[in-house]
C-alpha cells in the first residue's frame, strides 16, 4: 500500500482491503521511523489524523466516499490548519495554532482526505532548498546529503519517500516544480488564482499559488480536482466552474496518444547554463514525446533573461509588506525583554526571523522608499508584462512549452549557503511562469550523472492544467521514471 497510487488505494479502500485507520497507520509508523533521518515534517497529528480516518471510515461504508475519502496527505505548513501548530517554517510562528483553516485545508477536509501533519519548508516560503527553515534542512530521500530543492522540499521529500501519497505545496517562483524536478515526483502549479490564497500565509502575493505533489500526474489531478475552486474571501480566486482535470486522463490508449499536440521549445532555454546530463535526460524526454505523436518547434521567449531580476524586485517588495504584520503584538515570537513598543517591534522581528527573510525584507523595503519605486518596483512590473506577452506570442506557435525544470539536478547541503545569488538562478526556469501567472507542471524524466533525478517541465496557457497533466500522463504510460523509488523508499 505504501507505494500504491492514489486510484490503487481509493479501490483498496473501497473493496475494505484495507480500512483508513489502517493505512493513516501505516503512514503514520512510517513517518515516525524514517523522518529523523529526513526532516520532512514539522508537526506530525497522529491523533487529529485517526479522527479524521474514522470518519472517512464511516463515510465509506454509507457509500459516499469521493475521491479522496480517506486517502492520507501532507499539507505544507504554509497552509493554516485549525487546531494545528501552524510554523511557515520560522521561529516568528513556532508558538501559532492556527484557529482556523485555509481554504485548500477545509476543501479536503470535505473530500474526506487524511492530514498526517504539516511539512517542513524554507522560511516563510523563502528559499531554493529548504535550509533555511527554523526546525532545520529537509533531506534529499535520493542522497541524504543533498538539498530536496525549496521552499516545498518537506512535501516533495514526504511524497518521494512515501511517508505521504500525496501532499499540498506553494509555488512563488518555482517552489512546488523545483523540489518536485529534485525528489523525482510530479509537481503543478496551477493558472494564478485557480487555487484560493485564503488562509496560505502570505510571501509575495501576486506570485503565491497553491499545488499539487504526487508520484504521478494522475495522482497530482486528482488532488488538483479537488484543491481548486472560487473562494469568495480571495480577492484573486477565480469564479469558474470545477473542473475535473481526471478526465482527459481516461480518454482511449492509442500508440500515439499525443497526436497533434505542439510542443515549444525555447531557444533561451536550451542556451548556456544548463548541466549536460540535464541536457541529455530532457531532449530523450522529448523523442518520447515525438514517439508518441507530439511535434516539437522552436520558440523564443526573449525577456527569460529578465525574469531572475524582475522576480527578485517583486517578490521582496511584496514579502516587506506581507512582513510587516509580524509584530510580537496579536501573535508569534514576542521579545522577552524590551524597553518600549518600537524596542519591542525590532528585538521581536529581529530573532524571530531568520537571515534570508531579513534579507528580502531589506530589499523589499529598500526598492519601494521613495526614490527607488520607479527606478526598480514598477521597472521590473513593466519587464513583468513583457515577459508574459513573449509567453502569449509563444503559445500562438505550439500547444505546450517544454524544457528542463531546473538547470542542475540537486546541489549539496550547504553548497550554496554562501552565495544566495547562485541559488536564486537555480530558479531561472521555473520564474518567468509564475511571472505571468500561467500553469506549469514538472514530471521526472531521468537521473542525471550523480543519480539524482532531472525533472521536464511543460507550461500551458491559461487554464490549462487538463492539457498539461493528460501530456504528462500520457509520457508516464510510456515510461517508469515516475516509478522509480530511492533506496529509503523501499
Amino acid at each position: 500500500m505504501i507505494h500504491a497510487s492514489l486510484p490503487e488505494l481509493r479501490r483498496a479502500l473501497d473493496a475494505r482491503q484495507i480500512s483508513s485507520v489502517e493505512l493513516a497507520t501505516l503512514f503514520l509508523d512510517r513517518i515516525d521511523a524514517l523522518n529523523p533521518a529526513l526532516n520532512a515534517f514539522i508537526t506530525v497529528d497522529r491523533e487529529g489524523a485517526l479522527a479524521a480516518a474514522r470518519a472517512a471510515d464511516e463515510r465509506i461504508a454509507a457509500g459516499q466516499a469521493g475521491a479522496l475519502t480517506g486517502i492520507p496527505l501532507a499539507h505544507k505548513d504554509v497552509f493554516c490548519t485549525e487546531g494545528v501548530l501552524t510554523t511557515c517554517g520560522s521561529k516568528m510562528l513556532s508558538n501559532f495554532v492556527s484557529p482556523y483553516d485555509a481554504h485548500v485545508v477545509g476543501l479536503l477536509k470535505a473530500a474526506g482526505a487524511v492530514g498526517l501533519g504539516k511539512a517542513n519548508m524554507d522560511e516563510f516560503a523563502m528559499g531554493s532548498s529548504n535550509e533555511s527553515s527554523f526546525y532545520g534542512p529537509v533531506k534529499n530521500p535520493w542522497q541524504l546529503a543533498h538539498v530536496p530543492g525549496g521552499s516545498s522540499g518537506g512535501s516533495a521529500a514526504a511524497v518521494a519517500a512515501r511517508l505521504a501519497p500525496i501532499a499540498t505545496g506553494t509555488d512563488t517562483g518555482g517552489s512546488v516544480r523545483q523540489p518536485a524536478a529534485f525528489c523525482g515526483i510530479t509537481g503543478i502549479k496551477p493558472t494564478y488564482g485557480l487555487v484560493s490564497r485564503y488562509g496560505m500565509i502570505a510571501y509575495a502575493s501576486s506570485l503565491d499559488q497553491g499545488g499539487a505533489f504526487g508520484a504521478s500526474a494522475e495522482d497530482c489531478a486528482l488532488l488538483l480536482s479537488a484543491m481548486a475552486g472560487f473562494d469568495p474571501r480571495d480577492s484573486t480566486s477565480l469564479e469558474r466552474p470545477a473542473e475535473d482535470y481526471t478526465a482527459a486522463l481516461a480518454a482511449p490508449a492509442s500508440a500515439r496518444p499525443l497526436e497533434g499536440l505542439r510542443i515549444g521549445l525555447p531557444r533561451e532555454f536550451f542556451a548556456e547554463g544548463m548541466a549536460g546530463d540535464v541536457r541529455a535526460a530532457v531532449e530523450a524526454a522529448l523523442v518520447q514525446y515525438r514517439a508518441l505523436g507530439a511535434t516539437t518547434v522552436e520558440v523564443s521567449l526573449p525577456n527569460a533573461k529578465l525574469a531572475i531580476p524582475a522576480y527578485y524586485v517583486i517578490a521582496p517588495a511584496e514579502c516587506s509588506s506581507n512582513l510587516s504584520r509580524f509584530d510580537g503584538v496579536r501573535y508569534g515570537h514576542r521579545a522577552a525583554e524590551y524597553g518600549d513598543l518600537a524596542d519591542m517591534y525590532g528585538k521581536s522581528r529581529a530573532e524571530g526571523f531568520g537571515a534570508e527573510v531579513k534579507r528580502r525584507i531589506l530589499v523589499g523595503t529598500y526598492v519601494l522608499s521613495h526614490g527607488y519605486y520607479d527606478a526598480y518596483y514598477l521597472q521590473a512590473q513593466r519587464l513583468r508584462r513583457l515577459i508574459a506577452q513573449d509567453f502569449q506570442v509563444a503559445l500562438q506557435q505550439c500547444d505546450l512549452i517544454a524544457g528542463p525544470t531546473t538547470p542542475t539536478t540537486a546541489w549539496a547541503l550547504g553548497q550554496m549557503a554562501d552565495d544566495p545569488v547562485q541559488m536564486y538562478l537555480s530558479d531561472i526556469y521555473t520564474i518567468a511562469v509564475n511571472l505571468a501567472g500561467l500553469p506549469g507542471l514538472s514530471q521526472p524524466c531521468g537521473f542525471g550523472a550523480d543519480g539524482l533525478p532531472v525533472g521536464l517541465q511543460l507550461v500551458g496557457d491559461y487554464f490549462g492544467e487538463t492539457r498539461l497533466l493528460n501530456a504528462a500522463y500520457r509520457f508516464q504510460q510510456a515510461t517508469d521514471w515516475h516509478a522509480r523509488r530511492p533506496a529509503i523508499a523501499a
